[in-house]
C-alpha cells in the first residue's frame, strides 16, 4: 500500500508525465489510472488489497444454488449448462441462473473438461429423407461392441425415431446377427407400429453384397411396408443424430461396463427410460423425447406381404434359386429373393430396370440375345 500512496503523491507533486511516473514505479498506465480512480473514490482505503468494493456483485449466484448445480452436474456428468438449467426449471425452480453463468460456475469448480478440437467432415448433400415428423424415419445401428466383466462381448442394437430422438430400442446382443436382430425389430413394430423408412449403415445385418444391398433383414422390412434407407459408406454423419445418442449411451452405461449381460441390459433399460422421459434435449427446446413422440398410425401387418408393383411395370416371380426368366433367357439375381416377385420397368428395347419393392436392384440388358444383370453401384 505504501508504494501506491507514494504513487498518488507523485502524481500530485511531480512534474513528470503520467506515463513516465508509471515507468518509474514499474506499473502499467492501466494500473496507474486504476489506483488514481480508487483513491479519488474511497481515499487511502481504496488502495488496500482485498477491498470489498472491488469484487462485489449484486447479481452473484446464491451459494445454495451454486452448490445444487454442482451436485446435479456430478450426478449427471453428461448434462451441460443448458440441460442443467432446463432440469431445474422443469422441477419448478424459479430463480435459475442463465446457462452462461452456470457454465462459468462449473468451469471454476473444475466440473467441465474442455473438448478436444478435431477436424469435422463437411455435411453430406445426399437426398436422404428429412424425417420431420415421428415415424417418417427410424434410425438403427450397432454401437461399438465392448467386453463385459465376465469377458462376454456386448453388441448394443439401438433404434431411434429421427424426428423426436425417441429411443425405441436398446438391446444388448452377443452377436450382430440377422436372427438375433429380427426379433427386436418385430417387437418394436408391434409396440410402436411401423415407420415409413429405416435408415442404417451398410453393415450386416442391415445390408449385404447382394443386388440393391438387400439383406434378409431389409427384405423383411419391405414385406412390412418399410423402405430401407442406407447412408453412404464411410459417412456416419448422415446418421448424426443416432451417432450422438451413442456417445451419450457410452458415457452413461458402458464406461465402465457391467459384469454380466443381464446387468448390462438392466442398465440399458434404465438409460432408455431416463433418456426418453427425463433427459432434456436441446434440439427439442430442452424437452425430453417422450414429449414429442407418438405411436405410428400404421400398425404392423398381421402377416408380411411381398411387394406389389404398378401396372406400368411387368412382374415376374423368381424361381426357387433366385433366378429370373425373362426375354427368353434366365439370369441369376439372388437366392435371398427366391420365390419373390420383382418389378421390371422398360428403359428401351434392350434395357430394363429391375426392382424389389421400392429398391432398384439392377439393370437388365439384352445383348446378342443374352440377358445380363448389371448391378447398380
Amino acid at each position: 500500500m505504501d508504494q501506491r500512496l507514494k504513487f498518488i503523491v507523485a502524481v500530485n507533486d511531480s512534474d513528470l508525465s503520467f506515463a513516465a511516473l508509471c515507468r518509474e514505479f514499474g506499473i502499467s498506465r492501466k494500473s496507474g489510472y486504476k489506483w488514481v480512480a480508487r483513491y479519488e473514490a474511497k481515499g487511502p482505503r481504496g488502495l488496500e488489497d482485498g477491498d470489498p468494493g472491488q469484487h462485489a456483485c449484486p447479481h452473484a449466484m446464491p451459494v445454495a444454488m451454486a452448490d445444487r448445480l454442482c451436485e446435479l452436474r456430478k450426478g449427471q456428468p453428461t448434462f451441460g449448462p443448458k440441460k442443467l438449467r432446463a432440469w431445474l426449471l422443469e422441477e419448478g425452480e424459479t430463480a435459475v441462473p442463465a446457462a452462461s453463468s452456470i457454465y462459468d460456475l462449473l468451469k471454476a469448480r473444475g466440473l467441465i473438461t474442455p473438448r478436444r478440437r478435431r477436424v469435422r467432415t463437411p455435411p453430406s448433400v445426399e437426398p436422404l429423407a428429412i424425417g420431420s415428423q415421428p415415424n417418417e424415419v427410424w434410425c438403427t445401428d450397432f454401437k461399438g461392441h465392448f467386453a463385459l466383466g465376465d469377458k462376454t462381448r456386448c453388441h448394443p442394437l439401438t433404434l431411434t425415431d429421427h424426428a423426436s430422438r425417441f429411443l425405441l430400442k436398446c438391446e444388448g446382443l452377443t452377436a450382430p446377427t440377422e436372427e438375433a436382430s429380427r426379433v427386436h425389430f418385430e417387437r418394436a413394430f408391434r409396440e410402436y407400429g411401423v415407420p415409413d423408412r429405416i435408415r442404417s449403415d451398410n453393415g450386416v445385418p442391415f445390408a449385404s453384397t447382394a443386388p440393391g444391398g438387400l439383406s434378409a433383414l431389409s427384405i423383411g422390412w419391405i414385406k412390412n411396408g418399410i423402405t430401407p434407407e442406407r447412408i453412404e459408406p464411410g459417412q456416419p454423419q448422415q446418421n448424426g443424430r443416432h451417432e450422438r445418442m451413442h456417445k451419450t449411451l457410452k458415457d452413461e452405461v458402458a464406461s465402465p461396463p457391467s459384469a454380466t449381460m443381464l446387468e448390462q441390459q438392466r442398465a440399458f433399460d434404465c438409460f432408455r427410460r431416463f433418456y426418453n422421459d427425463k433427459r432434456p434435449h436441446e434440439a427439442l427446446g430442452q424437452k425430453p423425447p417422450a414429449t414429442r413422440y407418438e405411436r405410428s398410425r400404421r400398425a404392423m401387418p398381421s402377416s408380411p406381404r411381398s411387394p406389389e408393383y404398378p401396372h406400368t411395370m411387368q412382374t415376374r416371380r423368381l424361381d426357387d434359386h433366385g433366378r429370373l426368366r425373362f426375354a427368353g433367357d434366365k439370369v441369376g439375381v439372388t437366392p435371398l429373393l427366391a420365390g419373390e416377385p420383382v418389378g421390371i420397368d422398360s428403359v428401351d428395347e434392350e434395357t430394363w430396370e429391375l426392382f424389389y419393392g421400392p429398391i432398384a436392384i439392377g439393370e437388365l440388358r439384352l445383348r446378342n440375345k443374352e440377358l445380363h444383370l448389371v448391378r447398380i453401384v
